[in-house]
């Protein structure tokens, strides 16, 4: 067994998601507090192995469909480059080893990291054969994440603040779906069962509200008296065109371009996405810890 194959199989791609654990010091003005940084780079690291050994258990339970699938039959377990028996072995190791690592930081950020563990579980036994209920349980991923990073440093969070992420979650999520089912056409159920209880105009429709939701409540966030208090400024509603731009950057790559199926690497690819995304992160750290009035 290969350290590539089996690094391949945690899908190191997919870290990305993991970076929402920043959101809390980042949204806590104490992005530069060196001990509450480390503390948090240290929650990424374990959520990066937590996440990747629920990968390689979920790929385990969809071999058969993911060998159907032109993109994922190329993964190490779908391909037979890492075997049944190893790939159980990995899962059980590496989920060990991180909520250990979990417990050593931070008995509330164990409880958040194994909440997640025992959510994802579900999900990749039972619940994403779910309809709806499927992109609910991926979008919730998103917010323990950024609730397990103020609970290892120890911060309280806004609740706006969890109501963007999951809005954002869900778009992400069903656009991910609306892809997989284009994508797949008449095979999208052998490869994943949910999909039959699912339609593009319906998957349409979910997103236009999720997306209006999502857009609404950041602009809400950041002129609430709660945030305009805790941060000492009214400057981050200028922030929204880039969150604007972003949203409706993503729903043209998905609609005009066929894209969406993995969205940490249509972020990374996409110039115009990545340098907004680097925008609006560059403005909110202007706002937040240099321009306070």
């Amino acid at each position: 067994m290969k350290i590539q194959a089996v690094v391949k199989s945690m899908r190191p791609a997919q870290w990305m998601k993991n970076l929402f654990i920043f959101a809390a010091v980042i949204f806590a003005q104490r992005f530069f507090d060196t001990p509450l940084l480390l503390k948090t780079s240290a929650a990424f690291i374990v959520f990066c192995i937590l996440s990747g050994a629920l990968y390689i258990l979920n790929d385990l339970n969809d071999i058969e469909e993911d060998k159907l699938h032109p993109k994922k039959s190329e993964r190490p377990i779908a391909s037979g480059e890492i075997g049944k028996r190893q790939a159980l072995f990995l899962f059980f190791i590496l989920s060990l080893i991180s909520l250990f690592l979990a417990f050593l930081l931070n008995k509330y950020f164990f409880i958040a990291a194994f909440i997640y563990f025992i959510l994802q579980l579900a999900y990749s036994l039972k619940f994403k054969h779910v309809v709806i209920l499927d992109v609910f349980i991926v979008a919730a991923g998103f917010v323990i994440r950024v609730i397990a990073g103020g609970l290892v440093i120890e911060i309280p969070l806004s609740s706006w603040l969890l109501v963007c992420t999951m809005m954002l979650a869900l778009f992400l999520a069903m656009s991910k779906r609306r892809h997989e089912l284009l994508l797949l056409e008449d095979n999208a159920s052998e490869h994943r069962p949910i999909l039959m209880e699912y339609s593009p105009y319906l998957l349409d429709q979910m997103i236009a509200v999720v997306t209006a939701s999502t857009l609404i409540a950041y602009c809400l966030y950041t002129i609430s008296e709660e945030t305009i208090a805790k941060f000492g400024t009214t400057h981050l509603v200028l922030t929204s065109p880039f969150v604007l731009y972003g949203i409706f950057r993503y729903l043209y790559l998905i609609h005009q371009k066929g894209k969406g199926g993995s969205p940490e690497e249509l972020i990374i690819k996409d110039k115009p996405l990545l340098i907004d995304i680097l925008l609006w992160i560059g403005s909110v750290v202007l706002i937040l810890y240099l321009a306070k009035s």
